[in-house]
């Protein structure tokens, strides 16, 4: 749908800072969005204007008052973009640092013993988390095999691990290095349907930029997305949990709010910068719907942004114009399959008799900008099972454009003489 509008596509990429152009290399595609997205204008803007205010929140005075009408307003945003009624929202240092704080609650508040149930898909953001605190906890963890073929894990994966003592599950929304997402509701209602109880946290980090948030419908405890990677900048984690979840015992000051999540003061511009998000997806949905309402403007963005990068990683595969795709080039393998319905933006490849590292290289010769995956903590997970050392991952977004695939298939057929 973007992509059938050149005026639609154009002011999408004109909200973006550095959308076509690296500050330091020059003109490139930028096709690394999984390791961090452009960020909207909007945002740099924000930044800049709160970063030089003196006051804190809290205090009787007009700019404190407004600081913390910024917070407010932007709490009710994130709930909105999520579509979550009920619960909290707060930011954190990270999506990192806020995964390992809800699981660590979730696991220590639980009752003794039973098992804390996660998968192989996960990134260590979670899995960590799980493993350090179930072990602390006395709790075993159970990690759930993730499909090889698929790259991804669904419901019927994880219902042979759910018994009625699952007291905490964690679930990956999308993965980084497959790029391949989750039907969260599904296998929410698999669990609950044998541990109605459990605390079920869900790491959104890589989904939340492409396309659709429904906590209402998850029955879920907790999500967590990083806004770096969701046209916001660094040095913040946004999370919402449930009432239930903000009622467990967790670190606060004593003498404090029960319920307060927030560690000392917070940075204002992390807030409002996350407001700048949720308006621009407002914005974009203004442009694909007539409707009045603001979260049905949100949903049909989110419509509209799967649909674009669905077409672009069509094209990067099977070719667009007289460009050969991906599938036609020899010795490039794809990961997850060739038309994979659960792939969300992000082709991840290999090239026989070449490194990822060097393919990343050869491609950034040639004015792509993509990353290379390899076999470690990060990565190991997808990468060991399937016998490969590295990859390479191709990460897109809705401002990407099918001119700038390609670009990206010219350099790849250079590269690999197809």
């Amino acid at each position: 749908m973007l992509g059938n509008d050149k005026n639609l596509i154009n002011d999408v990429r004109s909200k973006f800072a550095h959308v076509d152009t690296c500050p330091d290399a020059g003109a490139r595609v930028f096709f690394e969005n999984a390791g961090g997205a452009l960020t909207l204008k909007s945002a740099v803007v924000t930044s800049m204007k709160m970063a030089a205010i003196p006051d804190n929140q809290g205090r009787d005075n007009p700019a404190s008052h407004e600081l913390g009408r910024i917070i407010n307003q932007a709490k009710a945003d994130a709930k909105m973009f999520f579509n979550a009624h009920d619960g909290q929202v707060f930011v954190g240092e990270s999506g990192t640092e806020l995964l390992f704080r809800l699981i660590s609650t979730a696991i220590l508040g639980t009752a003794k013993g039973g098992h804390v149930l996660g998968s192989t898909l996960e990134h260590p953001a979670s899995s960590s988390a799980c493993k350090r605190w179930s072990e602390i906890a006395g709790k075993d963890y159970v990690a759930v095999i993730h499909n090889n073929e698929t790259l991804s894990v669904d419901a019927a994966d994880y219902m042979p691990h759910i018994t009625a003592d699952t007291r905490v599950a964690t679930i990956l929304h999308t993965s980084p290095v497959s790029g391949m997402g989750v039907d969260v509701g599904a296998i929410s209602r698999a669990i609950r349907a044998k541990s109605p109880d459990c605390i079920i946290i869900v790491d959104g980090i890589q989904h939340a930029a492409h396309g659709g948030i429904d906590i209402d419908s998850y029955d879920i405890d907790g999500y967590v997305v990083s806004p770096y990677k969701m046209f916001s900048r660094h040095g913040y984690g946004v999370a919402w949990i449930s009432d239930r979840l903000s009622k467990m015992p967790h670190n606060s000051l004593i003498g404090g709010p029960s319920e307060n999540w927030e560690m000392g003061t917070r940075d204002t511009g992390s807030y409002a910068t996350f407001t700048d998000v949720v308006n621009y997806f407002d914005w974009l949905g203004s442009k694909v719907s007539d409707s009045k309402d603001k979260r049905e403007r949100i949903e049909a963005a989110g419509v509209a942004i799967k649909a674009h990068e669905r077409d672009l990683c069509h094209a990067m595969i099977n070719g667009t114009g007289n460009l050969k795709g991906l599938l036609e080039m020899p010795g490039v393998g794809i990961l997850g399959g060739i038309d994979n319905p659960l792939r969300e933006g992000l082709v991840s490849i290999t090239l026989e008799g070449m490194s990822a590292p060097d393919l990343v290289t050869a491609l950034r010769e040639r004015g792509i900008r993509t990353h290379a995956r390899k076999d470690d903590h990060y990565s190991g997970n997808i990468l060991t099972p399937l016998g490969l050392n590295n990859c390479v991952r191709v990460s897109m977004c809705h401002y990407n454009t099918e001119s700038e695939v390609a670009q990206f298939l010219a350099a790849m057929q250079e590269i690999s003489g197809a």
